[in-house]
């Protein structure tokens, strides 16, 4: 193995250029019309267009990108997380070709990557598991039938999903047929496959994890676990190693499971087991995520390990060499997403106008954005992952408050407030299990987390808010001072001030909020593609009845009458794309 093509994108690709480097392999890139200047592309050591402006005709064009594995001659493949990562089909193409494959064997991502699969391997190895059904559902009949015999909550699932698309959890009978066909249009977006099955859903849950390698002398080591259960959407936002507040016994049937999983599955490469922790104690198996997972710096900086070189070394051939390796110290990660919390985590592409990011002891930034760029809405929201490590937890967390301070982002909004929320909260910070274990994978949902919605500078501007207050920099006996004045005793040349997200007022995150277009007009409060419309011409609706729904960054937000009224003059057709402030329809007063 000499050159290594990266069929990725972002961050991940930026990570995987860097271990090529230090592993002495050449890297190659490719990249979306759109991704021309962006920091992977440069690094490289060679990059080759894909031609194209879309998923579907880049990065998830095996064709094109087997193409530019030949035109480089490149001889072996990373698929980074996302895309491609855990496509059977794609696995089977790169050794079809005489590549090598970094990844699991394609036969162990088909067993594990269909979910009902990787249950049934779980069941096997009598690895703990919530009820579930032990195939694709047919229809709502069948998952309304599998309620009335194990009640709600309940979970459905993609069968070859991941990353929280395609996941729906269901509270209400009455909702069943909805969030059935929502995550079965999710799930054939984002995985080509519209399957779905159901299982019991824990409530009040830990997401826990475990990293793990294997290599193809049936050696399986448990690197770390992890924590996960800071979510929205069920997708994850703040990660941790090792997880905290798991007893001896609960570690040691993690790892029990993770390795007896793994082997039943004749698993090869870097995988991640999922599971979830109950409050009464109770472990129950979710999925093998077959890839490198976004939050596996938080296992590397707690030992030492760098997980791409380690799947080189096993793509090459090579034993680990070693077994479960010593921890030292706590680390853990925040997604930096181009998503404003505000407004319910709407996705928001952009341009970023300002991009500072923190250093110092303990901090390591992963990012693959500079900048100036413009972050498209037809990928994934994530810009960069702040890892902060420390000798132990709490030192991790004061050395995530100073990295936090120092982030800084304009132009687009972010999740930074969040982050910086997470750490002045008592259940976040919690040094006990009791406190600690009231984080669950819904918890955000359920909190009284505060962050104002995020405005433009030219919204800033129309509210008033720019002109009621210019700041100031001034320096009063040498020490330097930063002041805000009223606008009318601002200077008239004062340039605004630049715009972005207040970090520290407190206003309660809604759903996706229309904007302002009238007391009538529905309008977008995204920029998006529309995949559905229920709303009619002419029907009578009530406020919060869900309208349309929008997907951008590859997910989905559901948009809810405004009003009471009757529906005019719907503007929008499914598969349409739409900006943010786009009329939708009208909703006038019943006459």
């Amino acid at each position: 193995m000499h050159k290594v093509l990266i069929a990725n994108r972002g961050e991940i690709a930026v990570r995987v250029v860097r271990a090529c480097r230090d592993a002495g392999l050449r890297s190659v890139a490719v990249y979306a019309d759109q991704d021309r200047e962006a920091p992977h592309v440069r690094l490289a050591d060679e990059a080759y267009a894909l031609d194209g402006t879309t998923a579907a005709q880049t990065y998830l064009d095996v064709g094109r990108l087997l193409a530019r594995a030949a035109e480089s001659g490149a001889d072996a493949v990373h698929p980074g997380y996302g895309f491609l990562s855990e496509d059977a089909g794609f696995a089977r193409a790169v050794d079809e070709a005489g590549l090598t494959w970094i990844g699991p064997p394609p036969a162990a991502i088909e067993r594990l990557g269909d979910k009902v699969a990787a249950r049934d391997i779980a069941r096997t190895v009598n690895a703990p598991l919530a009820p579930g059904t032990d195939r694709p559902v047919s229809g709502p009949d069948e998952v309304l039938e599998f309620a009335e015999r194990h009640g709600l909550p309940l979970a459905i699932k993609a069968v070859g999903g991941g990353g929280g698309r395609g996941l729906k959890v269901v509270r209400t009978l009455e909702e069943i047929p909805d969030l059935l066909e929502s995550a079965a249009r999710e799930a054939a977006a984002a995985f080509g496959r519209a399957d779905c099955f159901v299982e019991k859903y824990l409530d009040r849950a830990r997401h826990v994890e475990t990293q793990c390698l294997a290599d193809r002398h049936g050696n399986v080591v448990v690197v770390s676990t992890r924590d996960c259960s800071v979510q929205r959407r069920h997708q994850k936002l703040v990660e941790e190693a090792p997880a905290p507040f798991l007893t001896s016994g609960q570690d040691a049937a993690l790892r029990a499971a993770s390795r007896a999983i793994l082997t039943e599955a004749g698993y090869v490469g870097a995988g991640t087991c999922e599971f979830l922790l109950g409050e009464d104690g109770t472990l129950s198996f979710l999925e093998v995520n077959t890839r490198l997972q976004v939050e596996h710096p938080v296992t590397e900086e707690i030992t030492g390990i760098d997980l791409v070189q380690e799947q080189f070394r096993i793509a090459a051939g090579e034993k680990l060499g070693y077994a479960d390796p010593p921890q030292r110290g706590h680390s853990i990660e925040f997604r930096v997403n181009g998503e404003d919390v505000g407004r319910g985590f709407l996705p928001t592409p952009g341009t970023v106008t300002r991009w500072r990011v923190p250093a110092g002891p303990g901090v390591r930034v992963d990012t693959g954005l500079v900048e100036g760029a413009v972050v498209d809405g037809s990928f994934d929201s994530m810009l960069a992952k702040l890892i902060v490590t420390g000798a132990d937890r709490p030192q991790a967390l004061a050395r995530a408050r100073r990295a936090l301070a120092e982030f800084e982002v304009e132009g687009i909004p972010t999740t930074l407030p969040l982050d910086q929320f997470l750490l002045d909260t008592r259940e976040f910070t919690a040094s006990d299990p009791e406190t600690g274990f009231a984080v669950h994978t819904r918890w955000l949902e359920q909190s009284d987390v505060r962050v104002d919605p995020w405005q433009a500078p030219q919204e800033a501007e129309e509210s008033g808010e720019r002109a009621g207050r210019v700041p100031y920099t001034v320096e009063v006996a040498g020490r330097r001072l930063e002041v805000v004045l009223p606008g009318s005793l601002a200077a008239a040349s004062r340039p605004a001030p630049r715009g972005g997200p207040s970090r520290r007022r407190t206003t309660r995150p809604s759903a996706a909020a229309p904007t302002a277009g009238g007391a009538e007009a529905l309008t977008s409060p995204m920029v998006g593609t529309v995949v559905k419309i229920s709303a009619s011409q002419g029907a009578e609706v009530s406020e919060g009845d869900v309208l349309f729904v929008i997907e951008a960054m590859k997910m989905e937000q559901p948009i809810t009458a405004h009003r009471t009224g009757v529906v005019h003059k719907i503007a929008v057709a499914a598969g349409a794309g739409v900006s943010r402030g786009a009329p939708l329809c009208e909703i006038r007063s019943a006459a």
